[in-house]
């Protein structure tokens, strides 16, 4: 299929004109229809590009044979009905995050996508920006060795948002890129979220996710709406080398050190890793070049590219899985004061659960 796909965006409020906007841009994809349930919103947003048409019947939409695939911005509650209708109905969907209100809803659509042979893709849209996809890159290539911790910051001084806390709002972010960088995907063995609402406006305004990881390291995740300035970090340590992460240094978004903490001997067991002489590393420090391009339009490349190659999309429904459950957990663990809520993989069948990160065609494993 060389010839642009046909889509259709349902929902014209916050992010669906971005969406919309990189649809009509893309020579990949023939933007058709914008739905929303607001005719005039729809129109509106529909009359900012050539031969595109308002509606608001959705099932009319759907019922379009011509039309391959939707692109969902709407409220996480409508995701389930709208993704599944439109996968029984035989078009790719690709959904904003998160994915659904409920893991059990994730699951369902997973399936349906599966039984229906067509590609249903996460909108992680910041797994798509270049300083992510190099971050991926050097740590597929054992730059940075083994992983020992992932430290990421998300404050500003935002939105309260009236329907979700803090940790739904901003935390997806973070979790979905630590879910693309890390190999095997974010499968923490636990959740703990400790939130505060100091301006009492019912949900967690400043919140704090920490998620112990396979074989001893750990990710912190730290949201914030009160914070008077903006920071958007991550820092990824390993075993040979330290990233940093700043997506606000236009000029040196990513840098690499070559510092960090040697063990002078090799430990046989933790009572001679206790007593081992701890020596510093200090080497160089560098920055990758990066080819600069909207994260935007590179998940919609990928949306197209998933459907032609018939193969499961970078950021596919496991991944909002993922992400999603972890999301689920904090609230759990909030509801419970700050306990440790304990996590299993979700129970989908590998068939159903799509490849993982670095299975997929044309990347090695």
């Amino acid at each position: 299929m060389s010839y642009p796909l046909s889509v259709a965006v349902v929902g014209a409020g916050y992010w669906g004109p971005n969406l919309a906007r990189n649809f009509n841009l893309s020579p990949d994809w023939n933007l058709v229809a914008i739905c929303d349930l607001d005719v005039d919103r729809a129109a509106a947003l529909a009359s900012q590009f050539r031969d595109v048409r308002g509606v608001c019947d959705l099932d009319a939409l759907l019922a379009d044979r011509e039309l391959d695939a939707i692109a969902i911005a709407t409220p996480a509650r409508t995701h389930f009905a709208i993704a599944t209708a439109a996968i029984r109905a035989g078009k790719h969907v690709v959904v904003e995050k998160p994915i659904a209100d409920s893991t059990e809803n994730a699951i369902e659509m997973i399936r349906a996508a599966a039984e229906s042979n067509v590609v249903l893709m996460t909108d992680h849209t910041y797994c798509y920006a270049p300083a992510v996809l190099k971050i991926r890159e050097l740590i597929r290539a054992g730059e940075l060795g083994e992983i020992l911790f992932v430290d990421s910051v998300r404050i500003n001084l935002g939105l309260i948002q009236p329907d979700v806390d803090v940790f739904w709002d901003l935390a997806p972010h973070d979790l979905s890129i630590i879910d693309f960088i890390l190999p095997g995907g974010l499968r923490p063995m636990s959740v703990a979220a400790q939130g505060a609402d100091p301006l009492r406006a019912g949900k967690s305004c400043i919140g704090y996710l920490s998620l112990p990881l396979d074989g001893g390291a750990v990710a912190h995740v730290h949201v914030n709406w009160l914070s008077p300035t903006k920071i958007r970090q991550m820092i990824i340590g390993g075993s040979k080398r330290t990233l940093v992460w700043d997506d606000l240094n236009p000029q040196q978004r990513v840098s690499v050190f070559d510092r960090g903490v040697d063990l002078g001997q090799q430990a046989i067991d933790e009572a001679d890793r206790s007593a081992v002489t701890v020596s510093y590393r200090l080497g160089d420090t560098w920055s990758p070049a990066l080819q600069e391009r909207e994260a935007l339009a590179s998940m919609v490349s990928e949306f197209a590219e998933s459907i032609r190659e018939r193969r499961t999309a970078r950021t596919d429904g496991g991944s909002g899985l993922r992400v999603l459950r972890v999301l689920e957990a904090a609230s759990e663990s909030l509801g419970g004061g700050g306990k440790v809520v304990a996590l299993r993989d979700p129970v989908v069948p590998a068939a159903l659960d799509g490849a993982r990160s670095g299975e997929l065609a044309g990347e090695p494993a």
